[in-house]
């Protein structure tokens, strides 16, 4: 399959997740793959608590080499060096990312890997007194062999 009808159909199941989460905001998530969305939400874990301790190399092992970030404000970083050069000096020590407790919704994508839709927070260090709103985050998870890796983020705020 080529690169633009994997983004594509990516994209495509990002938009049906969207829909079936607001045509269904009555009712109450629950996961169809329990052992899926427990896999996801350990590697979320991982994954930020290495951000949170600016613990760069295990960021870089969770990356794709071909990650893309998009960022509703700052545009698109498709550039894993890029991104984790931007984590060192705007991050580290400088902002804190905690989930919105029972946010965090799992979907599987055949034969690729899983879309983690949910709400989080960050917290910049250096104003403690500024204010965090709950914001939008999408992470398309790609499992390859043993290991999981992250592929696509969407960061809406």
């Amino acid at each position: 399959m080529n690169y633009k009808k994997a983004n594509y159909l990516i994209f495509c199941c990002v938009f049906i997740a969207f829909r079936l989460n607001a045509q269904e905001s009555e009712r109450e998530y629950n996961p169809s793959d329990k052992k899926l969305y427990h896999q996801i939400d350990s590697m979320d874990k991982v994954f930020f608590d290495a951000y949170n301790t600016c613990n760069i190399e295990k960021q870089e092992a969770i990356y794709s080499d071909s990650i893309e970030f998009f960022h509703d404000k700052n545009g698109l970083i498709n550039s894993k060096s890029e991104l984790i050069k931007g984590t060192r000096n705007n991050i580290c020590g400088k902002v804190t990312r905690y989930i919105i407790p029972g946010s965090i919704e799992v979907y599987s994508i055949n034969n690729y890997g899983a879309v983690e839709i949910g709400f989080h927070r960050f917290y910049n260090n250096q104003e403690p007194d500024a204010e965090s709103k709950p914001s939008k985050f999408i992470i398309i998870w790609k499992k390859e062999e043993a290991n999981w890796r992250i592929t696509k983020v969407i960061s809406l705020h």
